[in-house]
């Protein structure tokens, strides 16, 4: 049954719909700016409790002192109401701009001095402005005048319009730093941008380039590359998608000789059995024996090419079951070799056998047999007449090893590196007189990599080869950590 998209799967956030490098350059941005909001916010809070402080000492101090020189000039005339006090608050709100002053008599509750009142006769100059006392007491710093014990008065001093006792310079130097941290603060954030951009920019540039690789790999050019070199983590990818390039080219490269190889194979067969067939037809040559025998060879040959396909075919694909039992390797070895007896001596070489006793593994017996047949015939294929071939199986920690070396061709260390790829082989025109198609050892890697083992290879140019295969032990003989003793071996030798 089709089932409609559901809004919630349609539905796509607006951020989604951005490009990578907006939303590096956005998020940089953002992380500046609720940078400088916290610290504009925290800044704010601490410098209105430094001004607050600063500013009601200063007042404070301004009182204090203003009420001192009161007291001595009426020490000396034992009075309130003179010039000389009206001089000194007068001097005290010069001091500082927008500062009240107010001298009051307490004996007698009179006002000797208000700054407020005078300010207000000039209603020119202090048009809409507040010159009154605030009604907080907060906003006013009071001293009392106080002579020989007695306080005869007091001076209050306060902020015109101002609550917190903050003059105008102060108000300014204020308003000024705040505006100052507001520019570090667009600022911060412009060059947050910039610099989440260009980050951006670097980050989303390889990716770029795989990306164009990819497109061109998938339209047909395997040879595109991104050529990305480094120690970081988008180097080290782009390093791995070239190395991945680079297999999938060998390996369509491979398929293309395995496509011409098999149309070889398969055309001579073919031929040679249309070819006799039509002769029969055309009463060229008699329908007899021999003639059938003929065609019946040609036959029996692309069987075994097409069978040997499919089986590399389904052991890749796992479609192929494995039978899992304990087997003796020795003993499994040695009916191979034995089979293998025959065909060894036709081919002018020497075969020989060791085993330890009582080597176990726990897999596929025909799977196990089939890997080392494969290995046997390789060795058979690349060693000239007069060679030897030896084979063994011993127990080495927790592996069982089944090893098989001749003294043929051998390999070049580039060529032990490409020896189990698909449909490789090292001397094409050797391989293609013998009937092979270079999957023989690429079917024994599948077989030991399903029994959860590997196969190494060793080999000099023109010395020889070695393939051993490792799988590992039965799981009751690696738990006694079994080691087999040293056996004088079993020994097989024919010469032609």
């Amino acid at each position: 049954m089709h089932h409609e998209p559901t809004d919630a799967k349609r539905f796509r956030w607006p951020w989604a719909r951005l490009t990578y490098t907006t939303r590096v350059t956005a998020t940089f941005a953002l992380i500046a700016a609720m940078t400088a909001l916290v610290a504009l916010g925290v800044l704010s809070f601490v410098w209105e409790q430094h001004f607050q402080t600063y500013t009601q000492e200063n007042m404070a101090s301004l009182a204090e002192s203003t009420a001192a020189r009161i007291e001595r000039v009426y020490e000396e005339t034992g009075s309130l109401y003179n010039q000389d006090v009206i001089q000194i608050a007068q001097y005290a709100e010069s001091m500082s701009s927008g500062v009240g002053i107010l001298v009051s008599d307490n004996l007698d509750h009179k006002v000797v001095y208000d700054s407020a009142a005078v300010k207000v006769k000039d209603s020119s100059a202090n048009a809409g402005k507040t010159l009154a006392p605030p009604a907080n007491a907060d906003g006013i710093e009071t001293c009392p005048i106080v002579v020989d014990g007695i306080a005869v008065g007091s001076v209050r001093v306060w902020v015109y319009g101002s609550e917190a006792l903050l003059t105008r310079s102060d108000e300014e130097f204020r308003d000024n730093s705040y505006q100052a941290m507001i520019f570090a603060a667009m600022l911060a954030i412009i060059l947050a941008s910039c610099i989440g951009f260009l980050f951006a920019r670097a980050l989303v540039s390889p990716i770029n380039r795989m990306t164009t690789t990819a497109k061109a790999i998938k339209e047909g050019d395997l040879s595109a590359r991104t050529n990305l070199h480094g120690d970081d983590e988008i180097a080290r990818l782009g390093e791995t998608f070239d190395e991945m390039a680079d297999s999938v080219e060998k390996d369509r490269d491979l398929e293309r000789r395995l496509t011409t190889d098999v149309a070889h194979e398969l055309r001579t067969p073919l031929m040679a059995i249309q070819s006799t067939v039509e002769a029969m037809v055309d009463g060229v040559f008699e329908a007899d024996e021999e003639r059938l025998e003929t065609v019946n060879s040609e036959v029996q040959r692309l069987s075994r090419l097409v069978d040997a396909i499919l089986k590399l075919s389904r052991l890749e694909n796992r479609s192929t079951p494995i039978k899992m039992e304990v087997v003796d390797v020795g003993q499994l070895l040695e009916s191979i070799v034995a089979t293998h007896e025959a065909f060894v001596a036709d081919s002018g070489l020497t075969l020989s056998y060791e085993m330890e006793p009582g080597v176990r593994v726990r897999g596929d017996a025909d799977m196990i047999r089939q890997a080392a047949a494969n290995l046997i015939s390789n060795a058979v294929r690349y060693t000239p007449e007069g060679g030897s071939i030896f084979v063994r199986v011993y127990a080495a920690d927790t592996m069982a090893a089944i090893q098989v070396a001749d003294t043929g061709i051998g390999l070049s260390p580039e060529e032990a590196k490409m020896v189990f790829s698909r449909f490789w082989r090292a001397d094409a025109g050797r391989t293609r007189e013998s009937g092979g198609l270079g999957i023989g050892l690429s079917v024994v890697k599948e077989i030991v990599d399903r029994h959860n083992g590997w196969v190494a290879v060793e080999g000099v140019k023109n010395q020889g080869a070695c393939f051993t295969i490792h799988i590992p032990l039965y799981q009751d003989d690696a738990a006694r950590n079994l080691k087999p003793h040293k056996s004088r071996g079993k020994s097989r030798k024919d010469t032609k």
